[in-house]
């Protein structure tokens, strides 16, 4: 697995997210309460808007554009329920986080 480094653990706060470019692909990190990390794709899967514009409540993302909703702790859809994002492995070493983007691409849905 080709992991790279996208940020140090400073970087990326308890209920904070961010947008990171991982060999081309735009991925948001989540940075979920506890201080567990996630990373999925950075764009909704509706209309390719970046997520990171959204709103992210500590358990949910919002996208910006047309409300879409998506659980942390999955990726899955809320809101609609049939679509979901894809999620990257992530790993951190000492206060580097890194992300595996290999192999793994964004899912759409229907619009």
């Amino acid at each position: 697995m080709a992991f790279k480094k996208v940020c140090t653990l400073d970087d990326i706060w308890e209920g904070e997210m961010d947008s990171f470019d991982v060999d081309g692909k735009e991925v948001l990190l989540i940075c979920k309460s506890g201080g567990e990390l996630s990373a999925f794709q950075g764009v909704c899967p509706h209309q390719d808007i970046p997520l990171v514009e959204g709103k992210f409540d500590g358990k949910i993302i919002t996208c910006r554009a047309h409300l879409w909703t998506f659980d942390v702790c999955s990726g899955k859809g809320i809101n609609p329920s049939d679509c979901a994002l894809a999620e990257y492995p992530v790993k951190v070493d000492g206060e580097d986080v890194y992300v595996n983007v290999e192999g793994i691409e964004p899912l759409f849905a229907h619009t």
